[in-house]
């Protein structure tokens, strides 16, 4: 992971955007950061947490308007000594950009998603069981489920066909019912960021990442801004009972955000978010390759 440890990891159009974030300052500690050019720069002038700066009416603005602040180094630099096996007084490095706020998540919001969670369910948690069950449950109801508006009369149709055909699951429910899930992810201050090895319950044998954008709102529920996320899934715990969805979610380090929140600016926004196609790679030491896009 390493060589992967580069200014790659920014927005390709940085010099554009509104970039803030949280860096570890040896004996100093946890320090509110942005980006300016190729530099990190000091932002506990304008916020002393991130929580407090996305509370701040023009948050962009009052960036924007602090001339004086102080830079610390390099970005590249700071990406560099974010790799997890770097002591932590090496020099400055990347934190979770989040601190104080609640770690919140949606689940089942896209049909791919929707069809594993099911599949989980039927399967009870074993993995050896999840092909079989996928084939049986997609010659049901098919896999196409884009097209249907969750809470709508279609939905409703639909469910009543799932229920006849036994199909019918909790996760269809809140899929294309009219109530979205919405769980609290990880505790404040639990999350972590590039760089740093997640966090995985050590009986768990069946698990997966989930890359994701991850929204920044304030107590107001604005979307003022968003980062990349590694929502680390434990399929075989919430695959035995959706009642374990705590154990299987909330784990320390059991969420990765970062490595910086862009705020939405003239130039980045809501529509910017939803047009972003999201690529996973994932590299074992064993060889193993795999690779992904939604």
């Amino acid at each position: 992971m390493r060589e992967q440890l580069t200014l790659a990891c920014l927005p390709g159009n940085r010099s554009g955007a509104t970039l803030v974030g949280r860096i570890w300052l040896p004996d100093t500690g946890p320090t509110l950061v942005c980006v300016r050019g190729d530099d990190v720069h000091d932002l506990s002038s304008v916020a002393p947490t991130m929580s407090q700066l996305l509370e701040i009416r023009e948050p962009v603005a009052a960036i924007r308007d602090a001339d004086a602040l102080p830079r610390i180094a390099p970005v590249a630099e700071v990406i560099r000594n974010s790799h997890a096996d770097e002591p932590e007084n090496a020099g400055p490095r990347f934190l979770a950009p989040c601190d104080l706020q609640a770690l919140k998540a949606s689940g089942v919001t896209f049909v791919s998603s929707l069809l594993e969670r099911v599949i989980e369910e039927q399967a009870r948690g074993d993995p050896s069981k999840a092909e079989s069950v996928r084939k049986s449950i997609v010659a049901v109801m098919g896999n196409d489920l884009a097209a249907i508006r969750p809470g709508s009369d279609e939905a409703a149709r639909l469910k009543t066909v799932l229920i006849e055909q036994k199909v019918w699951s909790q996760y269809l429910e809140v899929g294309i019912g009219p109530d979205a899930e919405i769980f609290t992810k990880s505790q404040p201050m639990s999350a972590v960021g590039l760089g740093a090895e997640i966090g995985i319950h050590p009986k768990s044998e069946w698990n997966n990442p989930e890359p994701e954008i991850v929204l920044a709102i304030n107590s107001a529920g604005k979307v003022v801004g968003a980062s990349l996320g590694n929502d680390v899934n434990l399929r075989d715990f919430e695959g035995r009972s959706a009642l374990l969805l705590g154990k299987a979610k909330d784990n320390n380090a059991s969420c990765a955000i970062g490595p910086l929140i862009r705020l939405f600016d003239e130039g980045f926004g809501m529509d910017d978010v939803r047009a972003c196609e999201i690529r996973l790679e994932v590299r074992g030491a064993d060889g193993f390759e795999m690779s992904g896009s939604s």
